[in-house]
């Protein structure tokens, strides 16, 4: 006997054997039970969800022996004969074929006999949208008042090619694709009947494949059966489909967790060496980013029975809940750039390098305060010299700058690093071993003995030995030096380039203490303020530029987002948003976000309309030149409104 496929074998026969079309069901039969039956239905969706099958089913209940029924007997003669295509009042055109207006006048012609078994003449019209123009316009009229005995079922892909004077004839229903849980749960039912072993997971992978059509997935399961010889096992679909193993997707982003490039690398060598389709491989990550995000959010979204449960959850409590969505949008928009790139492994290794340098852990800012952190010593453990005494391994600036002023060695750096006493309750002021002083020249002035503190310490206030003098040559001066508002003491008079040098140290120094930040004033206007920070923002101007505030109370700034920006207000945003902010205010602030519907504009719809704007005024200027109105008016030119574009200054 010839071997049948599985698509023509278990095509469904009744309205209760279809799958996942339950809305079109629901209406056909409930027509059919009340006798409310239209002359013209039109069928659209894409390719393999069922258009002919409802057709004929459609077909058989108008004609059922049995009566007008939502329940076809199935074993009369009319329907034998519709399920073996040979009801002579049946007509099924392809329109595909059979294009133009003859073909249409043919069938219209033999519309106004009588039916010759059955009840009603159907007519089954098969990518409808594939007529001519002169087609239909010719069964417009019988579309819409055929004899009471014809009924039109007319089926199409791609209804927005169907002529509106058509449509508005016919009763619509579109078809919805199939989710990879009904295929796979219909694929085990077929399985189960016809005596095949599988695993769940291989079907799991045979729904996805089949992108909402059952015909296809019927046809991958035929062949999922022949490359098994006999079995449908998850590794034979994997191969067969050239699809991605899940453990080298965990390992990709384990590798992208941890931010281990060079791991990252390998594991994109080891699927090149496997010979995995890249294309496969990013359309795999993204479905499994998409299963971390359900884990993160809607955790009871896993199913119980989902294989890879537990290291799903292992790994949504690695990445963060942003990271997540942001490699998603990486993941699908590197492949759909994968045609643009050198080679598919050079763009699936940038797509995966992209990832990695948007990680946390990549930084500049943020790396720096981690890693001070981590090598912080313990409170009360003894500090490294290198921490006590910077001075023993660089001299400060302002000691280079004495030293070289005048081309003559005022001051040497020390010979070696001496641990600094800690800071004690009353500062005292420093010793003058503490600075090494170079011994007197025949052309060099000694130093006065300076109280000040070495220059990698805060400054300390003078004892009172030490101010009497700092008086009395601020009364030679004629006026108080000053650095910082406090007063300085400067050399005994009687060698210029000794007062010189050492005025130059203590400038230096003065000058490389860090000034407080000044505190600005927010008046309100949240835009102006977003516009003030610019590229500074980084990462918060997406939460920043989508938010409108609410309420400034002078400490916290509170902020609503829109329901469609809601990711932006995760935790992450709102504090490198806060931290931005208070840089720039020079005062710690806080961050309130909430979700809903806004009344005002935000920065973004602000741009948003600015440059819709511009845009109107850049068109009806273009509109108004004399120039443009001449060329029209005189060589029949065409003003192509939709390329105008304003130009950025």
């Amino acid at each position: 006997m010839t071997y049948q496929v599985l698509a023509r074998k278990w095509r469904p026969k009744r309205f209760a054997d279809l799958v996942g079309q339950e809305h079109v069901v629901r209406a056909l039969s409930n027509a059919l039970k009340e006798s409310r039956l239209h002359h013209a239905y039109l069928l659209t969706g894409t390719r393999g969800v069922g258009k002919t099958t409802i057709a004929r089913i459609l077909a058989k209940s108008l004609n059922c022996e049995t009566g007008t029924t939502a329940e076809p007997c199935g074993v009369c003669q009319a329907c034998t004969q519709i399920d073996a295509g040979r009801f002579v009042d049946l007509l099924e055109i392809d329109a595909a074929s059979n294009t133009g207006i003859d073909n249409i006048r043919e069938v219209l012609e033999n519309a106004q006999y009588t039916p010759t078994m059955g009840r009603f003449k159907v007519y089954i019209i098969d990518e409808v949208h594939m007529l001519s123009k002169s087609a239909f316009n010719a069964m417009l009229k019988t579309l819409e008042e055929p004899p009471a005995h014809v009924k039109f079922i007319l089926a199409t892909t791609d209804p927005q090619k169907v002529p509106v004077t058509v449509l508005s004839r016919c009763l619509q229903f579109s078809l919805r694709n199939m989710t990879p849980q009904q295929v796979a749960g219909h694929l085990a039912h077929v399985l189960d009947t016809e005596g095949v072993s599988f695993e769940a997971p291989a079907l799991a992978l045979l729904g996805r494949a089949a992108a909402g059509s059952m015909r296809d997935a019927l046809s991958l399961l035929d062949q999922a059966i022949a490359y098994g010889v006999g079995d449908v096992r998850e590794d034979g679909v994997r191969a067969m489909l050239g699809a991605v193993d899940q453990r080298y997707l965990f390992a990709l982003l384990e590798a992208l967790a941890d931010a281990d490039g060079a791991r990252l690398m390998q594991e994109v060598e080891a699927l090149v060496a496997r010979g995995i389709g890249f294309d496969s491989a990013l359309a795999e990550l993204a479905m499994l980013l998409h299963q971390l995000a359900l884990a993160q959010t809607v955790p009871d979204a896993i199913a119980a029975d989902e294989p890879e449960r537990d290291a799903l959850f292992a790994l949504a409590l690695r990445l963060g809940a942003e990271d997540v969505q942001l490699y998603y949008q990486i993941a699908l928009h590197g492949r759909r750039d994968l045609a643009l790139a050198p080679d598919e492994h050079a763009g699936f290794s940038m797509t995966m390098l992209r990832m990695l340098a948007f990680h946390p852990a990549q930084g500049g800012a943020e790396v720096a305060p981690r890693a001070a952190a981590q090598n912080r010593p313990a409170p009360g453990a003894p500090q490294p010299a290198a921490n006590l005494a910077p001075a023993a391994a660089a001299p400060s600036p302002a000691r280079a700058l004495l030293a070289n002023i005048g081309g003559k060695s005022a001051v040497t750096p020390p010979a070696a690093a001496e641990p600094l006493p800690a800071a004690e309750t009353e500062p005292e002021p420093a010793p003058a071993a503490a600075l090494a002083v170079a011994p007197p020249a025949a052309d060099t002035a000694p130093l006065p003995p300076a109280d000040l503190a070495p220059w990698h310490e805060a400054p300390v206030a003078p004892s009172a030995a030490a101010t009497a003098p700092m008086l009395a040559v601020s009364e030679e001066v004629d006026a108080a030096d000053t650095v910082d508002d406090e007063m300085v003491e400067l050399p005994a008079a009687g060698d210029a380039d000794g007062e010189l040098a050492e005025y130059a140290l203590l400038q230096a120094e003065a000058d490389a203490t860090p000034a407080e930040p000044a505190v600005i004033a927010f008046d309100g206007d949240w835009s102006a303020l977003i516009g003030q920070l610019g590229a500074k923002m980084g990462a918060a101007r997406m939460l920043a530029q989508n938010a409108a505030l609410k309420l400034w109370d002078g400490e916290v700034f509170h902020l609503a987002v829109p329901e469609a920006f809601r990711n932006m207000a995760g935790r992450d945003f709102q504090d490198k948003l806060r931290t931005v902010l208070g840089e720039h205010l020079g005062r710690a602030v806080q961050i309130s976000v909430s979700i809903e519907t806004l009344d005002v504009e935000t920065p973004a719809m602000r741009d948003a309309r600015f440059k819709r704007e511009q845009l109107a005024e850049a068109r009806l200027i273009m509109q108004n030149d004399k120039v443009v109105q001449q060329l029209v008016q005189e060589m029949g030119a065409t003003l192509l409104a939709e390329t105008i574009q304003p130009v950025q200054e």
